[in-house]
């Protein structure tokens, strides 16, 4: 008797509940420091680059917040649709401004690295040691993901007209939502999380 009060044994109780808030903080830090990171590629030469060009059409009308928005969503394999039209006649296009004559590839690796990261602190945190454990909640960095990745879809908008020219742009909405606010946060969050399980000392 009294035997288990004197074991000085005391409950994780943190680990039993799943981390959302911890969730929450990795995904938004992901997106975010995700954006500053292609600020800092597509600013340091967009005005050599085709967005340069477009810039400088749309004039006042556009901030360079949206433009490193397009290309911040390119990186997660969504175009940016163009629409124009001069007279009542135009047409639209879906272009991305990642590789090619645009900006380096490395913009893919940026939201991969940073939600692998993720999802591999917020396994850690929780001190997961099982693969399938690690893999939901690497994926707890989904809706904050999301949540920001929809905002950005509706914000990063650009329309200027005058002459009769009309135009517009902006992140193709439904890849948008559905892959970099979904697909991308779900698949490399828990890729971080079974890292995190498989390099747990407790295994």
């Amino acid at each position: 008797m009294g035997g288990h009060e004197s074991s000085g044994y005391v409950p994780d109780r943190r680990r039993r509940r799943p981390p959302a808030e911890e969730g929450a903080v990795a995904g938004a830090a992901a997106w975010i420091v995700g954006y500053v990171l292609t600020a800092l590629i597509v600013l340091a030469r967009i005005e050599d680059s085709e967005l340069g060009e477009i810039a400088d059409g749309a004039g006042d009308s556009a901030s360079g917040i949206d433009f490193v928005g397009w290309v911040f969503f390119n990186g997660h394999f969504v175009d940016t649709v163009l629409e124009g039209s001069f007279l009542g006649f135009g047409g639209s296009s879906a272009v991305s401004f990642v590789g090619g004559d645009g900006f380096t590839p490395l913009v893919y690796l940026i939201p991969v690295a940073l939600l692998v990261g993720a999802g591999l602190a917020v396994g850690r945190f929780h001190g997961v040691t099982e693969v399938g454990d690690g893999a939901v909640v690497g994926g707890l960095v989904v809706p904050p993901y999301l949540a920001l990745s929809v905002v950005g879809a509706v914000v990063f908008r650009v329309s200027a007209e005058g002459g009769g020219a009309r135009f517009s742009g902006y992140p193709e909405l439904l890849p948008a939502v559905l892959v970099a606010g979904v697909v991308f946060p779900a698949v490399f969050g828990a890729v971080g999380g079974i890292v995190a399980a498989l390099r747990s000392p407790e295994r």
